[in-house]
C-alpha cells in the first residue's frame, strides 16, 4: 500500500498552510481558554503525522474499501442517537473506549470517500437524472441522522460538499439550472417565512433568522453573540489589542463572548491580531483552498479530483460561513472554523483529508 514518491513532488506549501493557520488557531484558543491549549497541541502533532503517513499511501487502495466506510459512518451516526450524550441542546457526542469525538464531522472526509469512488465507477452514468437520484438516497441516510442531532449546520456543510463533487464529476448543466433554479427561491422563501407569524420554521430557526435580519431588536438574545463579536473584531483595529491581552477593554476578557475557542475563535484573532491578524487567517485558508484545487486540476483519474475538490470545498466553504457568522455577515450556523476552532474530531479528519489531497497530488500525471 506504501509507495515511493520523489520528494521534489511533495507538497510542503500545503504542510506550511495547514501548520500556520493551526499554529494562529493554537494561540488564539490559548488566549480564549488556555485549559484547551494541550489537547490542541497534541492534535496539531497527532493531525500532522497522520497527514503525512496517508499522503505516503495508494488512495486508490483505500478507496476500495468506501463501502465499509459508509458503513461505519452510519453506525457511529446511530450511535449517537442511542447511547451519545448531550450538551448545549445537542446530541452530537459519544464515547466509544473512553474516546470522545464526534461522527458528524468525520462524517465529511468518509462521504467525499465514498461519493469520489462511487461517481468514478459509474462516471459513463452522471449525465442521467436516475443516477443522481441514486446519490441523494445515498445521501439521505446519514443527513438525515445528522439533521436530527439536530446539527443543521454539519447538514448544510455536507449539502454544499455534496453538490459541489456532484457539479465536478460532470452532471448535465440543465439539471445545474434547474437545482439553481430551485434552490435560490427556496433561500428567499425560507428568509421570507422567517418574518411572518406563521412560519413552518422552528423557534430557534425563525429567531436566529430574525436575528441576523433586525440584530438590534435580539441584542441580548439570540444577536447577543455576533454584535459582541463584531465589537471585539472592530475594536482591534489595524494592529489588535495583542496576544493574550488583559486590557480592560477587551471585550473577550469581560466574559461577553461565550464558546470563543470554538465557534467564535475569528472573533479571538480580530481582537488581539487586528486586521492583519484576520487578514492573514483568511488567505491561508483561501491558500489552503487553492492548492487543492491545484491537486485537483492535475489528479490522475476522476476520484482524485473529486476529493481534492471535496476538501477545497470544505476548507473554503466552511472557513467563509465562520467567518461571515463572527461578522455578521451571516445568520448564526454554529460551525467552526477549519484548522483555528477547538475541536479533536474536527481537526484530525481535515488533516485527514489533507493527506489524501497531498497522496493525490504525488499520484498526479502532471507532475
Amino acid at each position: 500500500m506504501l509507495k515511493k514518491y520523489k520528494l521534489k513532488n511533495y507538497d510542503f506549501k500545503l504542510i506550511i498552510y495547514c501548520a500556520l493557520l493551526t499554529i494562529v488557531g493554537i494561540l488564539a484558543i490559548s488566549s480564549a481558554d488556555a485549559s484547551y491549549t494541550q489537547k490542541q497541541m497534541f492534535g496539531f502533532a497527532f493531525g500532522i503525522v497522520l497527514m503525512v503517513f496517508v499522503s505516503l499511501l495508494d488512495y486508490s487502495v483505500l478507496l476500495k474499501f468506501t463501502w465499509v466506510y459508509y458503513a461505519i459512518n452510519l453506525v457511529l451516526l446511530l450511535l449517537v442517537k442511542l447511547v451519545g450524550y448531550d450538551a448545549g441542546g445537542a446530541t452530537r457526542w459519544v464515547t466509544i473506549a473512553g474516546i470522545r469525538f464526534q461522527p458528524s464531522e468525520s462524517s465529511k472526509i468518509i462521504l467525499i470517500l465514498f461519493f469520489s469512488q462511487f461517481i468514478m465507477k459509474y462516471k459513463d452514468k452522471i449525465k442521467k437524472l436516475y443516477f443522481v437520484g441514486i446519490c441523494i438516497l445515498l445521501l439521505a441516510p446519514p443527513l438525515v441522522l445528522i439533521l436530527s442531532q439536530p446539527d443543521l449546520s454539519t447538514s448544510i456543510m455536507i449539502c454544499i460538499i455534496f453538490a459541489v463533487i456532484l457539479f465536478v464529476g460532470g452532471i448535465d448543466w440543465k439539471l445545474v439550472f434547474v437545482v439553481l433554479g430551485v434552490s435560490i427561491p427556496s433561500a428567499i422563501f425560507v428568509v421570507y417565512s422567517a418574518v411572518r407569524q406563521d412560519s413552518f420554521l422552528k423557534d430557534y430557526q425563525q429567531r436566529r433568522i430574525l436575528a441576523w435580519l433586525h440584530p438590534e431588536d435580539y441584542a441580548n438574545s439570540e444577536a447577543y453573540q455576533t454584535l459582541n463579536s463584531m465589537m471585539a473584531i472592530g475594536s482591534g483595529q489595524l494592529l489588535g489589542k495583542g496576544y493574550n491581552t488583559n486590557e480592560i477593554s477587551s471585550v473577550l476578557n469581560s466574559g461577553f463572548i461565550s464558546e470563543s475557542q470554538t465557534d467564535f475563535i475569528f472573533t479571538v484573532v480580530g481582537e488581539e491580531f487586528g486586521f492583519i491578524g484576520a487578514c492573514i487567517v483568511i488567505v491561508l485558508i483561501l491558500c489552503i483552498a487553492i492548492e487543492c484545487l491545484i491537486a485537483a486540476s492535475k489528479a490522475k483519474d476522476l476520484a482524485g479530483k473529486l476529493i481534492a475538490t471535496g476538501m477545497a470545498t470544505w476548507i473554503g466553504f466552511q472557513g467563509f460561513l465562520n467567518i461571515g457568522v463572527a461578522t455578521g455577515v451571516l445568520p448564526n450556523t454554529g460551525i467552526p472554523l477549519p484548522f483555528v476552532s477547538y475541536g479533536l474530531t474536527s481537526l484530525l479528519c481535515i488533516y485527514l483529508g489533507m493527506g489524501f489531497v497531498m497522496n493525490v497530488r504525488l499520484q498526479s500525471n502532471k507532475n
